[in-house]
């Protein structure tokens, strides 16, 4: 049995991107609104949740996230593009970790290291029109390596 069993486990340990999808996520769900969330990154996955999901959305939304690094984070940039009915409606770029200027704990964190955070992100209330919409979100360091690649679906009822 042990002689079945070590080849199994090799091929389980060596072949985890065989999948090129990672599963999909519930962020938050409630009677009008789901937010629902994928890796891009087939070799990264990640943890995410927002506390209240509600619509309007707040102004105060509390989320969390965390990760494990494959790249050191010196800098750490922002990319958002939102689409709507397969249209690019809207895009934002925010340096969120400059080297002269550490916005937060995890700025400056080395390879192998978690990311954790917990707290508000700061915007303005707004409702979300019915319908379903789709936000690509990368997060990525000074080299342009990918720290974080998520696919996001928002479902408003």
């Amino acid at each position: 049995m042990k002689i079945f069993m070590a080849p199994f486990l090799a091929l389980v340990l060596s072949c985890p991107s065989c999948s090129s999808k990672w599963t999909t996520h519930t962020a938050c769900k409630d009677n009008k609104l789901e937010l629902l969330y994928q890796s891009c990154d087939p070799l990264q996955d990640f943890g995410f949740s927002v506390d209240h999901c509600n619509n309007p959305l707040s102004e105060n939304l509390k989320i969390r996230f965390g990760t494990v690094l494959r790249y050191d984070i010196k800098e750490l940039f922002l990319d958002i593009n939102l689409f709507a009915m397969g249209k690019s409606v809207y895009s934002f770029s925010y340096p969120v970790c400059e080297a002269d200027f550490p916005q937060f704990s995890f700025c400056g964190r080395r390879k192998g290291e978690k990311v954790y955070y917990a707290g508000d992100i700061n915007n303005s209330a707004f409702p979300i029109g019915k319908g379903e919409y789709h936000i690509l979100l990368r997060l990525y360091n000074e080299n342009n390596s990918t720290i974080v690649c998520a696919n996001f679906t928002v479902l408003s009822y």
